[in-house]
């Protein structure tokens, strides 16, 4: 059953329009609340379920973050508050802290205007279809506010950060340091601006941190995971060996070497299960989207790693790892899961795990990803109407079918609707760049006009 309000993240949307509205909001904190009391049948008689909110740097947080309070509190939620923190912070906190679920008020990597809310279960994981189809059935219920006695209350959590920097290094080994590294952290203006660079200093590094001064509104502004020139500049003003760029939310990561190469998820994962592949670490195989660049794979392959393809989303990614019994997962755009150390996809973590693959082998960047060459990839999205069906445009269909006896078995194309917006992601990869670019302008082209 398709979902009204929630994609594949949650809910976002642009602050002041549907569904990201306060009223809204404190709808969906009222039904999720009462979602949440009714599975915890658990709980003994007279306690109530507990829900821990974190949010990012917008300054649209505040608001949100008040309206959530206000229907937890209503369908008798006790709430816990810590104010900004990383995403994966709130999936580990919600464990460490034995409560019902976790809430984090972040649109990610979007730009400051637009915000969202995603759930976590008591496992630290996000929430599955069934209660988010729940939660959504609540929305048509008015919201009846339960007697001034059993209304939910409300406390904030003082050593939330402490808590955090103190789990991400037990992900480090302690036999291994960054003593001697200089290593420049971008945090987006955004949740682990207090967070990051305490971690890696902590561990040794000389850190030079930058995107640590948010205002509300600078939030992935030309800085972070989505935008790493500016983290390449610095690392070479900073002369360091090798930069770290995160999201908004801390849950993606990006990497630069001392020369200023950027490396993506994809690249980053292959380090890590190579790494682990050559102690005999690696459980089973790993796995990514269609969108993984196909020169991964094929790497993969020639270490004899098994390599699956999940739908593109981290939650699609974790499924198919759990049902395969792997650890090792994640995509090109940064959002990496390593399973072993957390439930769900953490930027300061997996980069970690990079730097244990590279202080253990005494490896840069470039040499653990020598002989690993990635394939031209284009990605252009088109705006469509909501109930524009793609598949079953003919138009659309014959183009992708020349573009593919083109390409041969040297590349391939993909078109995928956003779990979030109202786009067309159209992909075309292959060995030949002009090839590349050539056929996704054509199929972009095709799109457009047909959904005119």
């Amino acid at each position: 059953m398709t979902k009204k309000y929630f994609g594949t993240d949650g809910i976002r949307g642009r602050v002041g329009e549907f569904p990201i509205t306060p009223e809204f909001i404190m709808h969906l904190g009222y039904s999720a609340g009462k979602v949440l009391a009714a599975a915890d049948w658990h709980l003994m008689k007279g306690e109530r379920p507990a829900v821990l909110i974190g949010k990012d740097t917008r300054i649209s947080g505040y608001m949100l973050e008040s309206a959530l309070e206000a229907g937890l509190s209503a369908a008798g939620v006790d709430v816990l508050l810590c104010g900004p923190m990383p995403t994966p912070a709130i999936a580990y906190l919600i464990r460490a802290l034995r409560l019902q679920a976790g809430i984090v008020i972040s649109a990610s990597h979007n730009p400051f205007e637009d915000n969202g809310v995603k759930f976590f279960s008591a496992e630290g994981r996000k929430l599955p279809d069934a209660m988010e189809h729940q939660i959504e059935a609540g929305l048509n219920t008015p919201i009846q506010s339960m007697p001034s006695a059993e209304l939910g209350k409300v406390q904030r959590i003082k050593d939330a950060t402490g808590r955090y920097i103190e789990f991400c290094k037990s992900s480090f080994p302690y036999h291994l340091d960054l003593r001697g590294l200089r290593i420049v952290i971008d945090c987006a203006h955004g949740a682990a601006y207090h967070i990051a660079g305490h971690v890696l200093h902590e561990l040794g590094a000389d850190v030079v941190s930058i995107g640590v001064q948010p205002d509300g509104v600078n939030i992935n502004h030309e800085c972070g995971a989505t935008h790493c020139a500016t983290l390449q500049k610095a690392v070479k003003q900073h002369h360091a060996d090798l930069g770290i760029a995160l999201d908004g939310d801390a849950d993606r990561v990006m990497m630069v070497d001392k020369k200023g190469v950027l490396y993506d998820g994809d690249q980053l994962i292959y380090i890590i299960a190579k790494h682990r592949h050559q102690n005999n670490q690696l459980k089973g195989g790993v796995v990514g989207t269609l969108m993984t660049n196909l020169a991964i794979e094929n790497s993969l392959k020639k270490l004899n790693i098994p390599f699956a393809r999940a739908k593109v989303g981290d939650r699609y990614v974790l499924e198919l790892l759990q049902e395969k019994g792997w650890q090792i997962g994640g995509e090109g755009s940064g959002h990496i899961l390593c399973i072993d150390k957390h439930t769900t996809g953490d930027g300061i973590i997996s980069a970690l795990q990079v730097l244990y693959a590279l202080r253990d082998t005494n490896k840069t960047l470039a040499e653990s990803l020598r002989g690993v060459t990635l394939f031209p990839q284009q990605l252009i999205n088109v705006k469509i109407p909501k109930d524009f069906n793609y598949n079953k445009n003919k138009a659309i269909k014959k183009i992708q079918e020349e573009a593919n006896l083109d390409l041969d078995s040297n590349g391939r194309v993909l078109l995928r609707a956003s779990g979030t917006e109202p786009l067309l992601r159209v992909m075309v990869e292959g060995k030949s760049e002009q090839k590349v670019n050539y056929w996704v302008k054509r199929i972009a082209s095709a799109v457009k006009k047909a959904s005119s």
